[in-house]
């Protein structure tokens, strides 16, 4: 089985074929079954060899599948100081993109 460990929203992932990771949103616009490609290789097993990249792995790609776009959970911040009347509460929910790992090249 092979794995690998990308670069993608300025954090990594281990990865192998047929996983399905939520990942940061993607700049692009992509639509459901669109091929992603992801060229930030740091790392490839295949089992029976090791590959490490400085910092990445010339040409090595991942291919992925683009599955959904969607928001995440929503997360409540408040600020607060006792005494002077001070209060702000804000919400956020933070964009992320599922895509199913096809290839790992």
């Amino acid at each position: 089985m092979t794995q690998a460990v990308i670069e993608t929203g300025g954090k990594q992932y281990r990865i192998s074929e047929g996983d399905a990771i939520e990942i940061e949103k993607l700049a692009s616009d992509y639509k459901e079954g669109d091929t992603v490609v992801f060229d930030k290789v740091l790392l490839k097993d295949d089992g029976a060899t090791t590959t490490l990249g400085t910092p990445y792995i010339e040409d090595a790609s991942v291919e992925a599948t683009f599955g959904e776009a969607g928001k995440g959970d929503k997360v409540t911040v408040i600020r607060y100081k006792a005494k002077s009347r001070y209060f702000k509460k804000r919400g956020h929910r933070q964009p992320y993109n599922t895509v199913t790992i096809s290839r790992i090249k």
